[in-house]
């Protein structure tokens, strides 16, 4: 320690142990400064405040919920959201059944449909001025590079949200017959409905995602206190599948008149693998007519190209000798 005091000493002076200390605490301060005021909010203390501002009657209440991703977006919300409550709540339930269930769902898809179109449009008009430049186009295809691509921005995710619905809807269209013979067997073996569907959603994920998620949100619901028949209905309007919404019917009928589950289950678990062999059966019956276009424009041809080749070049050869 002497000889450490010598060398400080010798380096920075009589005062160089105490500029080595400050130095050491100031470098502490400067590293832990971040870390204290990043530092989250006590939430009993978020509570205490939030009933502070109830009690006080201010406009500006603190909210409990974590902060949004999507703040940013929120002060446009007038201009990104339908402000009619019957296409809000259209929009919000299709993007519900394509799998798109966050609060800021509706304002993310009109924010991404502005800008595809915008940027698309800028583009075009990009396009417009070089071609223009380069040449000399007519006015109406200057104007369809224009709205071409922005209409096509526009539409891009109105698009692939009617594609995801219908993935979507077929995943568990396919996967909902499984489901519930597999919630037959956990039922009859002394589960309830409430554990059996539990189980189902673990046991299907990693086949129908889709079909998983909709269990696993009516399991949660439940365990949070909400009424069953609510849940359920719920959980029909989300698939927005014709079996859900039977299966839902049962399953509120066999509650409210008291029968079997077990029972009700089974009778619609076969009424449900009788309904995927007919559609089965319906798209082979289907597969002949779609094949006969293609059939006929590969097989005809070359077929007559065959059979009439010879003789057609026969007939020329031979009328080629009457001429000579």
């Amino acid at each position: 320690m002497e000889k450490l005091n010598e060398m400080i000493t010798a380096q920075l002076g009589p005062m160089g142990p105490l500029l080595l200390v400050g130095g050491l605490g100031l470098l502490l301060v400067v590293v832990t400064l971040p870390f204290v005021l990043t530092k989250k909010q006590d939430p009993l203390d978020k509570l205490g405040a939030y009933r502070k501002a109830a009690k006080a009657g201010t406009p500006e209440q603190q909210s409990l919920r974590a902060g949004n991703k999507n703040d940013k977006l929120e002060k446009y919300s007038s201009f990104l959201e339908p402000q009619n409550e019957e296409e809000y709540s259209a929009v919000r339930l299709k993007l519900m059944q394509a799998g798109y269930r966050s609060k800021d769902a509706v304002r993310t898809f009109h924010f991404a449909q502005f800008a595809l179109g915008l940027g698309l449009l800028v583009l075009g008009v990009f396009y417009a001025i070089a071609t223009s430049a380069t040449g000399t186009p007519s006015t109406q295809a200057l104007i369809l590079s224009v709205l071409i691509p922005g209409c096509i921005g526009y539409m891009a995710p109105k698009y692939w949200v009617t594609k995801r619905l219908q993935q979507r809807r077929e995943e568990i269209t396919n996967g909902f017959p499984d489901s519930l013979d597999m919630m037959l067997v956990c039922v009859e073996a002394g589960q309830s409905l409430d554990q059996s569907i539990v189980r189902v959603s673990k046991e299907i994920r990693v086949g129908f995602p889709a079909l998983a998620d909709e269990f696993e949100i009516v399991s949660h619901e439940i365990k949070a206190g909400k009424d069953k028949v609510s849940v359920l209905r719920d959980m029909a309007e989300r698939a927005g599948v014709t079996d859900v919404a039977s299966f839902v019917t049962v399953l509120i009928q066999s509650a409210t008149f008291g029968t079997s589950v077990a029972e009700a289950l089974r009778v619609f678990s076969a009424e449900m693998r009788d309904k995927r062999v007919m559609r089965a059966e319906e798209k082979a019956n289907t597969l002949p007519t779609k094949m006969t276009l293609a059939t006929m424009m590969l097989t005809v041809p070359p077929l007559l190209i065959i059979l009439l080749g010879p003789s057609i070049y026969n007939i020329v050869e031979t009328l080629g000798k009457f001429k000579m």
